[in-house]
């Protein structure tokens, strides 16, 4: 096979286009990429299943004409379940489950002509803001791997940074897309409610606080597969609004004159590292540069009354999680099955009934329609990602104790992305800053409901003035 060094570093639009023009086959890409995850996984600990044989497999046969045909991606091995493929969680419970069919974004992904080529690590049930499963073990960050990689797609946030492909799939519970994007440098869009089916297991996810999407390399590969992926399944319960033009024709668009509220305050008031306010006044200075209107502000939200709201959510998602799992392996978890967090934390969601569940459902759309109406007046909200840099290894590992606790202990870690799962609206990781000791810090974008399209516009444009191609780790 000849060798494409230059593979390692280019973008998913740009690999697809070298298949089109038969520069690379598609055997040789996943070959390559191969090589790749082979050399590093043992470091890095980001892929805990290969699909090598498939995907070679699939890549001698006829791929789909489409726009991201041939291109190697790696699935979080969470809610997209792949026909033929084990499928853990991370977790004891499932052991080797074996789904017997596509979700449906997988076979979105097949249309694309994307080849998958392994799963990527998490922690157990995707719940936490880094990536030490017991089951499977630590995956490092590529920048110190003493570090977190964040969570919980910290596989496919450490297999992007690391170069051994240029796009994961994740999914964003409370920040777990943009978290691990923010701790390893890449791009992270979590999109608007119901930009991204669920089906056919799911119809939404804990009242629409979980999406699915990606973490990729460029801004213009993060749009594409939302084109290639987005829209109703049959059946979906409900589904974002329609855009008015694909998302890839935002890319390299003038965003106009954006109205842009920033603000480094924690809402549960804890501290916020000076590295991650540093990062939030560069990307106000360079925004007002570019000639946005940027101000000092934040939306009005009774931060405690919308932590509890989210955590007792969460906790009700965790028991239904692990009921949904105990109905669909026909049995119930023993001693061992599950982790001392998700047991912790499933059990304290078992004492939320029914109507507390619909009383916190309720809060969380007042909240939405309070925050909505701040978006009234911004096109986006500016927020760091987290409150510190990424965390040694072994920091946010839950010790016993109260799991709503440990909760907010990760809150302090990432005090802002879970406000967008509240409300639906699509918000995005750029990494456009690094602090003294080399680490990547990202910013946090929040847009208006529906409206990944300005999104996208102005992160081109960031990444047009203070593109991060060119930065890699030293791994």
């Amino acid at each position: 096979m000849p060798k494409f060094d230059e593979l390692d570093w280019i973008d998913a639009t740009a690999q697809a286009e070298m298949v089109r023009n038969k520069e690379i086959s598609p055997y040789e890409l996943v070959e390559h990429t191969i090589e790749r995850i082979e050399h590093l996984n043992p470091v890095l600990n980001a892929v805990i299943t290969s699909m090598y044989d498939e995907a070679l497999e699939t890549a001698a046969s006829q791929l789909p004409d489409g726009p991201l045909s041939g291109v190697p991606f790696l699935v979080k091995d969470f809610l997209a379940e792949y026909s033929g493929i084990r499928f853990t969680e991370s977790s004891n419970f499932l052991k080797n489950y074996v789904p017997d069919h596509d979700a449906e974004l997988v076979k979105r992904w097949r249309s694309a002509g994307l080849i998958a080529i392994g799963k990527s690590n998490l922690p157990e049930m995707a719940i936490g803001a880094t990536t030490e499963p017991v089951r499977f073990g630590p995956t490092r960050n590529p920048w110190d791997t003493n570090r977190t990689p964040g969570g919980s797609s910290g596989g496919a946030a450490a297999a992007v940074a690391s170069g051994m492909l240029p796009m994961a799939h994740g999914n964003d519970a409370g920040g777990s897309i943009r978290i691990p994007a923010s701790c390893c440098g890449v791009f992270g869009l979590k999109p608007t409610r119901g930009r991204n089916p669920l089906g056919p297991a799911y119809g939404d996810l804990i009242s629409g606080i979980v999406a699915e999407h990606a973490l990729t390399r460029s801004v213009r590969d993060s749009a594409a597969l939302l084109d290639a992926t987005s829209g109703p399944a049959i059946g979906d319960p409900y589904w974002a609004p329609p855009q008015a033009r694909p998302f890839a024709q935002e890319i390299g668009a003038d965003p106009g004159k954006l109205r842009i509220a920033f603000s480094s305050d924690a809402p549960l008031g804890t501290k916020v590292h000076p590295d991650c306010v540093n990062a939030v006044l560069d990307a106000a200075s360079l925004c007002s540069a570019l000639g946005h209107e940027v101000v000092e502000a934040s939306p009005p939200v009774e931060s405690e009354a919308l932590w509890k709201t989210f955590t007792t959510i969460m906790s009700a998602g965790i028991a239904w999680s692990v009921a949904d799992w105990s109905r669909r392996l026909g049995r119930e978890p023993r001693d061992g099955d599950l982790e001392p967090f998700v047991a912790s934390f499933a059990e304290r969601g078992k004492f939320v009934s029914g109507g507390e569940y619909l009383l916190q459902i309720q809060s969380m759309h007042g909240i939405s329609r309070t925050i909505g109406q701040f978006y009234e007046h911004f096109d986006m909200w500016l927020t760091p990602v987290l409150g510190k840099p990424p965390l040694p290894l072994g920091e946010l590992v839950y010790s016993g104790g109260d799991p709503f606790e440990h909760r907010r202990k990760t809150a302090e870690f990432a005090p802002f992305t879970y406000i967008a799962n509240l409300t639906g609206q699509p918000a995005m990781s750029i990494p456009l800053f690094w602090n003294n000791s080399g680490l990547p810090i990202g910013v946090h974008f929040t847009g208006r409901f529906g409206d990944e399209a300005s999104l996208f516009r102005l992160a081109g444009q960031l990444e047009s003035v203070r593109p991060w191609e060119n930065r890699h780790p030293s791994i």
